[in-house]
């Protein structure tokens, strides 16, 4: 009887510690070093913009054109989505971030007449249009709060954004074109925030809004993610989460002055790798 007691206390002891060592190997996600983020984004983006004409006798304020109503854009897209965070020491991390979304289409413009530039747009205009939007962050993130199961940091960072709108109509008896740019980097300030439920579920959380007024240019631009996380594996993790940016410019640069206005929403579904 004693034996038997004594056999089944070490079987106990022996589970325990198999279950004690199968937990010890999914460390917590707020000890991560390194996480890749690799998916795709269900978008219902939204643009507007105005292209002003800037001539020898002044401005003439352009009309502000919608690009999924006006000029037959896409209102939904599904793009990549790629993240990254490298650990600097026990609070201190590196984050980058990249989105990019081009959407092009040719309508025959229902409005008008419209200024864009220098063309003008008349009804029955076949327009084509190309709309790029590439947006690249990298953000350095300090942790006020730092345990096994929550870790909130606080996020300086830089988006770099590079944005592109061509209009085009070519017809028989018309022949127009114009393209213009905009690129530079906005500083985003923001926090991120990571909550361990258990030994398989996380939340990722974080919003960056930055809203400013320099020169020629003011606008606004925010961006707000959140994530449910499945781990796998010690090291891999499926997530679910929903995404939210938008991008508010106007410039009144002489020669280059207009208005464009993005935003992108959605689902998202990507992997994570952790070590």
């Amino acid at each position: 009887m004693i034996r038997k007691r004594k056999g089944l206390l070490s079987l106990a002891l022996a589970l325990a510690a198999s279950s004690a060592l199968a937990d010890a190997d999914y460390f917590s996600p707020t000890n991560q070093l390194v996480a890749i983020s690799l998916g795709l984004m269900k978008l219902s983006p939204s643009s507007s913009l105005r292209i002003d004409n800037t001539t020898a006798a002044g401005v003439t304020t352009g009309t502000t054109l919608n690009g999924e109503s006006d000029l037959g854009l896409d209102k939904s897209r599904t793009e990549p989505k790629f993240e990254a965070a490298v650990r600097a020491g026990k609070r201190d991390r590196l984050f980058f971030d990249y989105l990019i979304l081009d959407r092009d289409d040719t309508k025959t413009f229902a409005n008008g007449p419209a200024a864009y530039g220098s063309i003008v747009l008349l009804p029955g205009d076949p327009v084509q249009t190309d709309l790029m939007m590439r947006m690249f962050g990298v953000g350095f993130g300090h942790s006020f709060w730092h345990s096994e199961k929550f870790e909130l940091s606080g996020l300086i960072a830089i988006n770099e954004i590079q944005s592109n709108g061509s209009l085009r109509v070519q017809s028989a008896t018309r022949h127009l074109y114009d393209d213009k740019s905009l690129a530079g980097p906005l500083p985003t300030p923001g926090v991120t925030a990571t909550w361990v439920i258990s030994k398989h579920f996380y939340v990722d959380g974080g919003a960056k809004y930055v809203k400013i007024s320099i020169d020629h240019l003011t606008g606004t631009l925010s961006i707000y993610d959140f994530d449910v996380f499945y781990r796998l594996h010690p090291n891999v993790a499926l997530a679910l989460g929903y995404s939210d940016s938008h991008l508010n410019l106007e410039s009144r640069q002489p020669g280059n002055s207009g208005a464009f206005n993005f935003d992108a929403k959605g689902p998202e579904l990507f992997v994570r790798v952790a070590f």
